[in-house]
């Protein structure tokens, strides 16, 4: 593959649980990888003098985004406001997540999905699919024609949705088995055991899904966590022996370092515990959180625990796919909570949309920073001249200072360009698919 000069104003955040930032003008060369990291322009002109150059100055250079928690079905009912979880789900999502039984509106909406992803910024994500397999089917063939890194699975239950979304532990294990074996491992494609909640997946799918785990070599996990205390209350009645919502999971062997759960708003400490143990991570979803008045989210606790904490849209009860308004969310949250709170920088900020979901999405060492021999996984921020960012940035005193303004002011319409594993599949409005 040809190799590139890149030339531009770059901010990463090393893996590391005090988020440092990285301020420094990048210059990089790369193929499919990172073969030279920071330096001087004219250093690492004067090695590689034939390489072509791509000067990216006019804007602003940042890992592609990661989103551990974002559900696939669900594009169409985003901005559906005032309702608790439990009744969110039911008047909205749920009827939603029916009408994909049809392949038709199934392909639409992964159409939909894919595109809202790359228009975001996310070159990564932990997908919430669908409870019919065909419609994840299509969610992976159409991921994999941009070469989105996609992890997902059939979304399994067996009560308390309607009938049209239930499943038994015999199907739910067959069903799995044969998706992942289709594409857990096929290009940028993972497959990711997913039971809906506790509430609607009894011990016997639960333990299908450890049967699941166990077949699939590498396989991830996700599933929703003490998000609602309505929620962890029904959970807590249909699970009388377990000690708490998270040990619902763990009583099948479903936590490990391949795991993450949604959510999390109202832990025990003892959960707390078990998930460090386990080194399960947590995805936050701080608009949803917002939107369903499920709380605010302790994150202080979570990293003092030895919890990993990445960020998630949580579409569509999340109001939108940009990872920078979830940034800008999650700091407002950690500011109501005064003292308790956690205060966050800028640079914790792009840590939580980047290295921290690549790492708890097992591939911190793949992407998530400018890392030499690290994937070309990249965003390129211009806004439209005379936009409050643009005015912004070019008055920035400093790179903290113009990071914070991306997570204040940054939308879609902001992301010029997106690489991932180094080829180019948006610029400037335009999206290259990578086959037909």
């Amino acid at each position: 593959m040809k190799t590139v000069l890149y030339r531009a104003r770059a901010y990463d955040t090393p893996d590391d649980s005090a988020f440092p930032l990285r301020r420094r003008p990048r210059a990089g060369r790369l193929g499919r990888r990172i073969d030279h990291g920071a330096g001087s322009f004219a250093s690492v002109r004067a090695g590689h003098p034939d390489d072509t150059v791509i000067d990216l100055r006019a804007g602003i250079l940042l890992p592609g985004l990661v989103d551990t928690h974002v559900h696939f079905p669900q594009v169409r009912v985003i901005g559906a406001l005032g309702m608790p979880l439990l009744e969110w789900l039911d008047r909205c999502a749920l009827p939603e997540e029916q009408r994909l039984a049809s392949p038709d509106y199934a392909a639409t909406i992964a159409s939909e999905f894919v595109a809202s992803l790359i228009a975001a910024g996310t070159t990564t994500s932990l997908v919430f699919g669908s409870h019919f397999a065909p419609a994840v089917d299509a969610l992976f063939t159409e991921a994999a024609r941009f070469g989105l890194r996609l992890t997902s699975g059939l979304v399994v239950s067996d009560r308390m949705l309607p009938e049209p979304l239930l499943t038994t532990p015999e199907a739910a294990y067959a069903d799995a088995v044969k998706l992942a074996s289709r594409w857990h491992g096929t290009g940028r494609a993972r497959y990711a055991v997913t039971p809906r909640f506790s509430l609607s997946a009894s011990d016997p799918v639960l333990a299908a899904c450890a049967a699941v785990m166990a077949e699939v070599d590498g396989a991830f996990f996700t599933s929703h966590v003490n998000e609602n205390k309505a929620e962890v209350t029904s959970v807590a009645g249909q699970f009388p022996d377990r000690s708490d919502y998270c040990n619902t999971y763990d009583h099948h062997g479903l936590l490990g370092a391949r795991s993450v759960l949604a959510h999390n708003v109202h832990p025990l400490a003892s959960e707390l515990e078990v998930l460090a143990h386990r080194r399960t991570a947590i995805a936050h979803c701080p608009s949803s959180n917002a939107a369903l008045g499920s709380g605010l989210f302790p994150l202080r606790e979570h990293p003092a625990a030895g919890v990993p904490v990445a960020l998630g849209s949580d579409v569509g009860a999340g109001t939108g796919f940009s990872l920078f308004k979830e940034g800008l969310q999650a700091y407002f949250m950690q500011r109501l909570l005064g003292d308790e709170g956690f205060a966050l920088t800028p640079a914790h900020l792009l840590h939580l949309s980047t290295q921290a979901g690549a790492s708890a999405l097992g591939l911190g060492d793949v992407i998530g920073t400018f890392d030499v021999g690290k994937e070309f996984d990249a965003i390129c921020l211009r806004p439209p001249v005379g936009t409050a960012l643009d005015i912004g940035l070019r008055h920035a005193g400093s790179p903290d200072e113009a990071l914070g303004k991306v997570f204040a002011l940054a939308s879609d319409a902001d992301v010029a360009d997106v690489w991932i594993g180094g080829v180019q599949i948006a610029s400037g409005g335009f999206v290259r698919a990578l086959r037909r």
